[in-house]
Formats: C-alpha cells, structure tokens, sequence
C-alpha cells in the first residue's frame, strides 16, 4: 500500500510491490493467508477437535510447501524481497513465541524448519525491522486478550529465541 497508495510518503527507496512480480506477488499472498497467516487462529480457536485438525493439519502442509520453496529460492517471490514476504514474516515471528503453545500449533516449531528459521532471521534482520518488533507486547496481547484459550491470563516468560542469529540465506541468492 505504502508503494501504491501514498504516492512517496514512504521513505525507502525499496519497492517491495514491483510492477512486474505484482500479479505472482499477489498469488503468493493469497497463498499464504488462508494455511498460514488465518490458519493459526482456525486452529488456535476451534471449538471442536475435528476443525483443530483439520486447521493445524493445513497450516503444517503449506509450512512444508514453503521450506521447499525456500530451499529453491531466496524468497517467496524469487530473489527479492516483496510485500509477500512482509506478510509471511508477522506470522512466522509470532510462531514459536505464541502461536505454537498457546494456538496449540505444535507439530514443529519454525525453528526447526531450516528454510524458513534462517529467512525469518533475514528478513527481522532486515534494516529497521528488529526495532519494530516487541515481544513483551506481542506475548502480552496474546495470551492476555483470548480468556477462551488462556482463562488464566497467564503470560509465560519463554521461550528464548535469538533472533539476531546470524542467517544462511545467502546460499540462496543468484
């Protein structure tokens, strides 16, 4: 939006919405938001066993299709980085510090996918991102504001995650 709708207010001189990768920028956004970005929340608030499994059952699969892709290339897109990869990222950082206890989706942790663990480190590396992200927040809103999931309220102090790790994403550049 920030490249199309604001005419350069944004102050970047980065295009994450190019022109010519528009259409398969959008694909990939619609490819993403159901499994992955709303599949977290389909199974985090089944009220039933059967529309959990089948919610954390679709997220798994397009997480697997995803570390495939990024095995081949650098990002979502190909070799740059795209408002889809933007939209991609504000999941995959809420993943293991949220949504994989307190969503109930836990079948593997982003961690534990190489592909898509090291992109994750690239893009909050990223310049200017890190310093947009505050996990306190994130842990707080979350497990504060759904008494369904969290009666208690209870908002854990883990996990530990180093986010500034270097990344191997380089390997996949062109």
């Amino acid at each position: 939006m920030l490249d199309t709708e604001f005419g350069g207010i944004a102050k970047s001189d980065r295009d994450f919405y190019p022109e010519d990768l528009r259409a398969v920028i959008d694909e990939t956004i619609d490819a993403i938001y159901q499994p992955i970005n709303n599949g977290v929340y389909k199974a985090g608030f089944a009220t039933s066993q059967s529309a959990y499994e089948e919610g954390v059952t679709e997220l798994f699969e397009a997480l697997e299709h995803w570390e495939t892709v990024l095995d081949k290339q650098r990002y979502l897109c190909g070799d740059c980085i795209t408002e889809a990869d933007w939209c991609m990222f504000t999941t995959l950082l809420r993943f293991d510090v949220v949504y994989y206890v307190h969503f109930k989706c836990n079948l593997r942790r982003i961690v534990e996918y190489p592909n898509l663990w090291n992109y994750l480190l690239e893009l909050y590396q990223y310049p200017g991102v890190k310093e947009t992200c505050n996990f306190d927040h994130i842990k707080q809103h979350y497990y504060k504001s759904h008494p369904q999931v969290n009666p208690t309220r209870i908002v854990p102090k883990g996990p530990i995650i180093d986010f500034n790790t270097p990344h191997n994403r380089q390997k996949n550049s062109q």
